[in-house]
């Protein structure tokens, strides 16, 4: 094993070690074991869909349906001189009762030839895999031979799987070790999605394939494969499509089930609530499914609540409690232990084989009861005690016969206890609220009741504070409670009484208009930045002089000293360059005043190419005078 093969499997082992306790997410759930069947199930025309429809289904466990017709269209079908017809038709024939394929010496001689280092691994598989279904010899150590010179040639994810099904076919005396090191080699590619998912990139038929060989090399030379740590991953993301593209495909799918079902070494544990995770005084039992990752039951299995503790407090209320196997289902009484509506965090044991693979599972399980309103007390408080308070007490779930009346001097107050029905202890729901709703114009209040440190729970409403939350608005109210929780099966909602509020400094209500948020928003005026005033013309042509200078101090300077155009030849060459520099500096004139870039380029180029042509010209012409005078 190479320098880079190790660093992967190092680097891999980092990402796994905290994986342990990971569970499978997906799995091969009972529609989706009858969806794959229907799809494996579907006609085959040729021999190779045959192969994937028969063994797929064979795999599954599903029965094949017309042996006598299926072994007729194999026979119809074999070409004798094809290796792949060969390889399909024999490999079908196997999972069918009574179907034997006619070989001859020609057929052997073929399969036998593509035993080589020559041939594709594909080839070689198909071959071997032939010779070992039609029960011919086969020199197992030449066949290691030839996988070990391919595997150097095709070093490939596929092609090695390919050289792994193909060494579960041969001798257990021949020497696998070089082949079952493959296994943890490619292990060292897969790709780790999130720590959930384990794949190579060449997608989920090679993931899946290359599972099914592993464990089918593993079980052959009775050697544990390295992949019990990356086990998990892998079933999750095999398992994770649930529709699939072709048949090859969905017959991969099928052989990873089987193997990771049925092998001598790892096999993953689903732990999953039959229905919902819930118990109640009414359902006492709780319920589990153990199965494989065909939903197939674990009878053998022994499972056991190592702790059971409540998520809010973190007491434990149950450990080390066997569950019972009723029928293929694991239960137990988990109310025998008294515990208090809520939620529950389990840590579940999978025992009784060595096997099994994520045995450990934690699993949230809800406590459920229901709730009873006692103790309704609702009176009228007068603010400076003049007059003595009448509380009056309703019975849940009827409502009080007289209404109330509160105004600006008094205080209306309720007092209540929620306690639970089966045990009569107290409960502080998470919801409990007091809606007071406007009998004409529809307004509704909503307030929290909170309880005290006795869970008692009160709520009083001063109508000189709160009459803004009503927009002062008098009239007859009626009032509910609202109890509500996620462990509760009874949630209430109770129109307790009817109270008339009177609130001072009364205006006439005004009619409640529907607020929207869709209406037109007041128009943004955006202002600009305002030019900077030019400077005065006198500047701007004081600064063109002075720019000018130059060029009217070298006029000068020529006439005064006179300037030699002696050499200055009037060629066609000579003018056409000189007219073509000019013609530049008139055109970066012009790209200061009208042109853009991409229209100065455009004629730069020909004005360019064609003054550089011509002093090209020019220059070769003053060369030759300049040899001739010498």
């Amino acid at each position: 094993m190479d320098r880079s093969r190790l660093l992967g499997l190092f680097l891999l082992g980092l990402a796994l070690s905290g994986a342990q306790a990971l569970t499978p997410t997906h799995y091969l759930s009972l529609s989706d074991v009858a969806r794959l069947q229907n799809f494996l199930g579907q006609h085959f025309t040729d021999l190779e869909s045959a192969y994937y429809s028969v063994i797929g289904l064979s795999k599954l466990g599903a029965t094949v349906p017309d042996h006598k017709d299926v072994c007729q269209f194999l026979k119809s079908q074999l070409d004798p001189t094809s290796v792949d017809s060969l390889f399909f038709a024999a490999e079908t024939s196997q999972a069918i009762s009574g179907c034997e394929i006619p070989v001859s010496n020609e057929t052997r001689d073929i399969l036998l030839a593509a035993v080589s280092e020559d041939s594709t691994m594909s080839q070689i598989q198909r071959a071997v895999s032939a010779l070992h279904s039609l029960g011919l010899p086969l020199a197992s150590q030449e066949v290691v031979g030839a996988l070990t010179a391919r595997i150097n040639k095709e070093d490939n994810v596929i092609a090695i799987t390919s050289a792994l099904q193909t060494a579960a076919r041969l001798s257990q005396q021949a020497e696998l070790g070089g082949i079952l090191e493959e296994i943890e080699d490619l292990t060292a590619r897969l790709d780790d999605l999130g720590g959930i998912y384990l794949q190579f990139e060449e997608g989920l038929e090679a993931t899946a394939m290359f599972v099914t060989a592993a464990y089918s090399l593993s079980d052959h030379v009775d050697m544990e494969p390295p992949l019990k740590d990356q086990v998990i991953q892998l079933v999750n993301s095999i398992f994770s499509k649930k529709s699939w593209d072709s048949l090859a495909e969905a017959f991969s799918v099928a052989s990873a089930a089987a193997a990771l079902s049925s092998n001598r070494f790892h096999v993953p544990v689903i732990v999953s609530a039959q229905g919902p995770a819930t118990v109640s005084h009414s359902q006492p039992t709780l319920q589990l499914l153990v199965t494989d990752v065909l939903s197939q039951p674990l009878a053998s299995a022994n499972v056991l609540v190592e702790s059971a503790h409540a998520v809010a407090s973190k007491s434990v209320i149950l450990s080390q409690a066997p569950f019972t196997l009723n029928d293929g289902v694991f239960e137990l009484n988990f109310m025998s232990s008294q515990p208090a509506s809520g939620y529950y965090q389990f840590t579940v044991a999978v025992k009784g084989d060595s096997r099994l693979v994520a045995n450990h599972v934690e699993l949230k399980v809800k406590v459920s009861t229901e709730v009873a309103v006692t103790n309704m007390d609702l009176s009228v408080v007068d603010k400076d005690q003049s007059i003595g308070t009448k509380t009056t007490r309703v019975d849940y779930p009827s409502k009080a016969k007289t209404p109330f009346t509160a105004d600006s001097h008094q205080n209306f107050a309720m007092s209540f206890q929620l306690v639970d029905v089966n045990t009569g202890v107290e409960l502080t729901p998470h919801q409990t609220f007091v809606r007071l709703h406007n009998q004409k114009t529809g307004q509704e209040v909503v307030f929290v009741a909170e309880p005290d440190s006795k869970n008692l729970y009160k709520f009083e409403l001063d109508t000189a504070e709160r009459k803004s939350e009503f927009d002062s608005i008098s009239g007859t109210y009626s009032l509910h409670l609202i109890v509500g929780d996620a462990t509760l099966d009874n949630p209430i909602l109770w129109n307790v009484a009817d109270v008339l509020l009177k609130f001072v400094d009364e205006e006439a209500p005004a009619a409640i208009q529907p607020k929207t948020l869709y209406i037109p928003k007041p128009e943004i005026q955006h202002l600009f930045r305002e030019p900077e005033k030019k400077p005065p013309t006198v500047v701007s042509n004081t600064f063109t002089a002075l720019i000018l200078s130059p060029f009217l101090l070298l006029l000068i300077l020529w006439i005064k000293l006179g300037a030699n155009t002696s050499n200055f030849s009037f060629s066609p060459s000579t003018v056409l360059f000189h007219i073509g520099h000019a013609a530049m500096l008139g055109l970066m004139y012009v790209y200061w005043t009208h042109l853009n870039m991409f229209q100065t380029l455009k004629y730069l180029a020909i004005i360019g190419g064609i003054t550089f042509l011509a002093g090209n010209r020019m220059l070769a012409q003053k060369a030759v005078k300049r040899l001739q005078k010498k």
